[in-house]
């Protein structure tokens, strides 16, 4: 059986110099490779970006991944006592490997966030990213769930997978989801009629391999709105307050907007 040690050897001192140059690696697969990103700019109410984007010469392969916008945060509605909030879902991961040839076409859009701030007791669930183009349809990469409250108390330590999604779907070859964020805690005076509750944390959650984190804690404060701008594909803030009463209500923020990142060979 032949072995490593029984194939003839070239030292780099036998080759002549100037023999094997860039011209005779021409046909090399990793001669054309490269990446492209797309994104909207990383400010708050960012409206995505969307091309068309045309396959290079000499290309057979794309490594098609997405992110979608992370969720809004809630508003703060707090009216008679002190109530629990959620932190909202990063956006979903979708990626896609597909065969394609130079001059095929793709209409390729990284979400944008929707242009408003959340006053609702429930924020906005993220847009979605998408390619779609030759050898590839109904491809998209969901957003993030939603930031919310409740006022049960018993029920505020609880993290939960608001959105789901099975491996395979949205048109991709792995889909992957981030868990919503985690409910916020807190003391509580009874003596004052739940009307004060300190201090207050949560966190919302990233999209998958992004690897971002945003936490926000509040300790004696009528209302503090959620930050403007988070990461790209991460929850949003919600907004907080320490106290009850229908007059100190808050909005919360925006989520991160979408990615697309196309690896091409």
């Amino acid at each position: 059986m032949a072995n490593y040690a029984s194939y003839k050897k070239i030292n780099g001192d036998q080759i002549e110099s100037g023999t094997l140059g860039a011209g005779k690696f021409s046909e090399s697969p990793t001669s054309g490779y490269g990446v492209k990103w797309l994104h909207g700019s990383p400010g708050a109410c960012t409206s995505g970006c969307c091309c068309n984007w045309t396959v290079p010469a000499n290309i057979g392969k794309l490594w098609i991944q997405a992110w979608g916008a992370g969720g809004n945060g809630s508003g703060s509605c707090s009216c008679n006592r002190c109530i629990h909030f959620m932190g909202s879902g990063g956006g979903f991961y979708n990626s896609k490997m597909i065969g394609t040839n130079g001059g095929c076409q793709y209409t390729v859009c990284a979400a944008g966030v929707y242009p408003c701030y959340s006053r609702q007791c429930e924020g906005c669930i993220g847009c979605s990213s998408y390619v779609n183009g030759y050898n590839l349809s109904n491809f998209c990469a969901i957003g993030g769930c939603r930031g919310m409250y409740n006022t049960s108390w018993s029920t505020g330590c609880n993290a939960a997978w608001g959105c789901c999604r099975s491996p395979g779907q949205n048109g991709g070859d792995l889909t992957l989801g981030a868990m919503n964020g985690i409910w916020s805690v807190a003391r509580h005076d009874t003596y004052r009629g739940w009307c004060h509750c300190y201090p207050k944390g949560q966190a919302s959650t990233a999209a998958p391999f992004i690897g971002t984190h945003v936490h926000q804690t509040i300790r004696n404060c009528w209302i503090r709105c959620g930050c403007w701008t988070v990461p790209y594909g991460h929850g949003g803030q919600n907004a907080m307050t320490t106290y009850c009463g229908s007059g100190h209500c808050g909005q919360g923020g925006t989520g991160g907007g979408g990615l697309v990142k196309i690896t091409y060979f």
